[in-house]
């Protein structure tokens, strides 16, 4: 079921099927900013990634001595929503462990997440509580996807991607067959805190840029103007866009946690950037959205 926020800036549209950001248009402009999930390049918009971010290797992993399967990014994305509260400015959805998720994630957990519209900015805030009697171990992040280019042009080659305060960037890569992260560190020029997209840029990899190297990523278009920034306190973000494709869309995501390393042997407990939580504490992160006049 789909759910709206509006105001005299924005619609932003929601779906309870994922608790999925399923468009953002402009009041003056009609301008579309999220991707609308064409199926030829990728079919979602901006899900919800629980309890996991990325790939897992061998595609499960292990707790306890015993081995589950898992796909990439969780089930969160996949699975119904309740609204639990609606406002004329926020909204709110949640999902509870159920016999389902604990025969393929053995934790008892709350999750809730929130958007709240305010002029040109969307929040968003993510609660995890864990409901069980042990310690529970689970990454969570974003994945929206925005339209670029946003002018007709042919692809987004010339548009450009700004990191606040960042004189370089350092990032890793994936491998494409396992979307497994590699444990190469390799430098992103800059110029002026600004890299340019080409036809090519998207091609090699996902990026993954970590140890809080920037806590803002803006979209500029050709000519230098901003079109959507994100702004979030996470250890690490990515970028990405489907390989070899010329895709028209970006995706800028905060993440608080990541898929395996190509060399990982351990078990949940020990995944890089996993988070913990003990019986009855609650983990609460956000980040937002700034749409600019396109």
């Amino acid at each position: 079921m789909r759910y709206i926020l509006e105001n005299e800036y924005l619609i932003c549209e929601f779906d309870t099927h994922g608790a999925e950001l399923k468009s953002v248009e402009s009041k003056k402009t009609a301008h579309e900013y999220m991707w609308y999930g064409d199926e030829k390049y990728w079919g979602r918009t901006s899900p919800v990634l629980f309890p996991f971010v990325g790939s897992l290797k061998n595609k499960e992993y292990v707790w306890q001595g015993k081995k589950y399967p898992m796909g990439q990014h969780g089930f969160a994305r996949d699975m119904e929503f309740a609204v639990t509260e609606l406002t004329l400015d926020e909204i709110w959805f949640g999902l509870k462990s159920d016999a389902v998720t604990m025969s393929k994630y053995p934790f008892e957990f709350a999750l809730e997440i929130g958007y709240r519209l305010s002029e040109n900015e969307l929040f968003v805030k993510w609660r995890v509580r864990n409901t069980g009697n042990g310690e529970m171990y689970f990454s969570i992040g974003a994945h929206p996807a925005f339209i670029c280019p946003v002018h007709g042009e042919s692809s987004k080659t010339g548009y450009k991607i700004g990191f606040d305060g960042a004189e370089k960037m350092i990032h890793h890569g994936n491998t494409r067959d396992t979307g497994l992260s590699v444990s190469e560190s390799i430098e992103m020029p800059l110029d002026n805190g600004k890299v340019t997209i080409t036809d090519t840029f998207f091609d090699r990899c996902t990026y993954f840029f970590e140890n809080r190297q920037t806590g803002g990523v803006t979209l500029f278009d050709t000519l230098d103007k901003p079109i959507v920034k994100v702004t979030f306190d996470a250890p690490l973000f990515a970028l990405w866009s489907p390989e070899g494709k010329n895709a028209p869309f970006i995706c800028i995501e905060p993440w608080y946690g990541r898929c395996d390393s190509t060399d990982f042997d351990g078990d949940l407990s020990q995944r890089e950037y996993t988070n913990t939580l003990g019986k009855g504490e609650t983990f609460a992160a956000s980040y937002k959205m700034t749409f600019f006049e396109v």
